[in-house]
């Protein structure tokens, strides 16, 4: 990503300006800053939901305006904070970016998004029935089969959008720890408010009123960075916490 800029209208103020950075194939990055900072709209754009912006995007060697909207879909897994669950079968959800999975691949990705215990608890398999929104399941539990559906396929790059919020931290930590053995060649963006989500990534970028104003590890943040001092500091998430 290069000097990248974008308002939603004309004359608007910018809700980026001048972002650059890189990720690298099987890379790691996090993504903090407060409401407003311009997270959801980075996303949004690197999704490719917005045509029309200053500056340049590159996935993997190529320009992200030269992608079909087929190939940006089969390439990257997004997962919102709102887990958005459709009515049917679990099996069916699973399904919803690779038609063709086998069971195994389905019960693997429960398996490391935290939900294969809970599932299994419910003693239906992957026939357990789903109701509209997910709304037969807590908050939580939507959130780790979101994760699961993302991780059904081959995408290239997986986009946690503060979607683990309402986990707790022993889960979190197990489902950090699972998507890091898993990761392999798939690069992982993990977006959050929360220091602990992202404090282990070994690159973070701080934004704040769209305008990049740190990126580095934890460590090197809490030495250059005000705005992270800040938000580390409102969390207790400063050098005195025990790592991991």
């Amino acid at each position: 990503m290069n000097r990248l800029s974008f308002s939603y209208d004309s004359g608007e103020e910018r809700a980026l300006s001048d972002i650059s950075f890189s990720l690298e194939e099987g890379e790691s990055l996090g993504i903090i800053g407060g409401t407003g900072s311009g997270k959801s709209t980075l996303i949004s754009l690197l999704c490719g939901f917005y045509a029309e912006y200053e500056g340049e995007i590159y996935l993997w060697g190529k320009n992200l305006k030269d992608y079909s909207e087929q190939e940006l879909r089969e390439s990257i897994a997004y997962v919102p904070q709102k887990a958005v669950l459709f009515s049917g079968t679990l099996k069916d959800n699973l399904l919803w970016r690779k038609k063709d999975a086998r069971e195994e691949e389905l019960w693997k990705a429960l398996d490391i998004a935290q939900a294969k215990e809970f599932v299994e608890e419910k003693g239906e398999g992957l026939e357990l029935s789903v109701s509209m929104e997910g709304k037969n399941f807590s908050g939580g539990q939507r959130q780790r089969l979101s994760i699961a559906r993302a991780l059904v396929g081959d995408s290239r790059l997986l986009i946690l959008d503060d979607s683990s919020s309402a986990l707790d931290m022993l889960t979190e930590r197990k489902l950090r720890k699972a998507l890091e053995e898993y990761q392999g060649k798939k690069s992982l963006l993990i977006i959050s408010q929360r220091v602990s989500s992202i404090r282990h990534l070994p690159k973070i970028l701080v934004l704040d009123q769209g305008r990049l104003i740190g990126l580095g590890s934890h460590q090197e943040l809490l030495k250059t960075c005000p705005v992270y001092q800040e938000i580390c500091a409102s969390q207790k998430q400063g050098k005195e916490e025990e790592h991991g």
